[in-house]
């Protein structure tokens, strides 16, 4: 097995309720909410994927498959990207990892089967070998201020890494990798291991001051942190430049699918909608609700929550909204609540 991610990269994927692996340490969903904001959360990640790519002509295939540049990847780096149809919506997300021996490919399991459809049917004369490795490899998540701290105290002795950087390691004789996440504001880590490893991994985690999170503290830190997930916020329906993820985009790398569709935009302007946060002034509006301003459809909430705060609750969402009032501060209604256009993250909430 080549040497052991956010997202994630901080890759904050729902977990399903069977990882959690210590369910004595398992603290409430404010408690884990509180650790990964200001303290240390950890948490399973093997609702990730793992894909490899071999073969002499898998970096030159897969950058001109995928919106980011992996074409000028230095081993041990990655960058985050998506998959397009030719008519530029979007296929699915994904990590693209150089690793010198070979490409890894990490995205949700949810996505798992499109992409390696996607994969099969462009691969044509190309020296491209695409494995699945999700059974053989691993993921776990270390998210909030300490988590450097954490992963020293634990005996992960990684080096300074940049962002999407991968360092490998032996850790008590089992090969781990360590990937720093892409913010330097919210810190994160993942640990790529053997799935027999993963239990070992989690208890040292635990025993070094860090907390357990489940699927329910992982969502509201998602959704405080603004990170739109495929499915509920980034569907096959959206355009790239609709999501407000500039970081999945290169616009000097060269040709791959859809290409003309995201060029075609960015020269001839902005799309017409945009994803960006609301803070709301009631309960948090369903994910399909629509925003209306004079009885017509501008927008949509995909994602919300009530971000626990020192104060009470809070509501906030996340969403589509039309670009001339996708106004920071500006008031719309949502379904009988005001709320208020807001840039995620929804820093001054959880920092309270």
């Amino acid at each position: 097995m080549p040497p052991a991610t956010p997202h994630n990269a901080v890759e904050v994927s729902p977990v399903a309720p069977a990882e959690r692996t210590n369910p004595a340490s398992l603290a409430s969903v404010r408690d884990a909410f509180r650790a990964l904001t200001s303290t240390c959360g950890v948490y399973p990640l093997s609702s990730r994927a793992k894909i490899r790519l071999t073969g002499s002509d898998r970096v030159r295939w897969l950058n001109g498959m995928v919106t980011n540049n992996v074409r000028d990847l230095q081993a041990g780096h990655g960058v985050y990207a998506f998959l397009l149809n030719p008519q530029g919506h979007i296929l699915g997300d994904l990590y693209a990892y150089q690793r010198g021996e070979d490409v890894l490919v990490d995205t949700d399991q949810s996505q798992r089967e499109k992409i390696l459809a996607t994969f099969d049917h462009y691969i044509i004369m190309d020296d491209v070998d695409v494995t699945d490795v999700s059974d053989a490899l691993t993921a776990i998540g270390v998210a909030g201020p300490n988590a450097g701290a954490v992963l020293h105290a634990a005996g992960l002795q990684a080096p300074d890494l940049g962002h999407l950087q991968i360092a490998n390691l032996e850790w008590h004789q089992i090969a781990v990798s360590i990937v720093r996440g892409e913010r330097s504001d919210y810190p994160s880590y993942e640990i790529w291991i053997a799935p027999d490893a993963a239990k070992k991994m989690i208890d040292a985690l635990l025993d070094s001051a860090a907390t357990l999170a489940d699927p329910a503290a992982l969502e509201l830190y998602r959704i405080a942190l603004g990170l739109p997930r495929y499915g509920p916020d980034i569907r096959e329906r959206d355009l790239p430049q609709e999501t407000e993820q500039a970081r999945a985009l290169n616009f000097n790398k060269g040709c791959y699918i859809g290409q003309e569709i995201v060029e075609r935009i960015r020269s001839r302007g902005n799309v017409h909608r945009k994803f960006t946060g609301f803070l709301v002034s009631g309960p948090p509006p369903s994910p399909g609700t629509k925003i209306q301003v004079e009885a017509k459809d501008v927008g949509e909430i995909t994602s919300s929550a009530s971000i626990p705060t020192t104060q009470g609750d809070r509501a906030v969402a996340l969403g589509y909204i039309r670009r001339e009032l996708a106004i920071p501060g500006k008031e719309v209604p949502i379904a009988g609540s005001t709320a208020i256009v807001t840039e995620p993250p929804f820093v001054d909430l959880f920092r309270a």
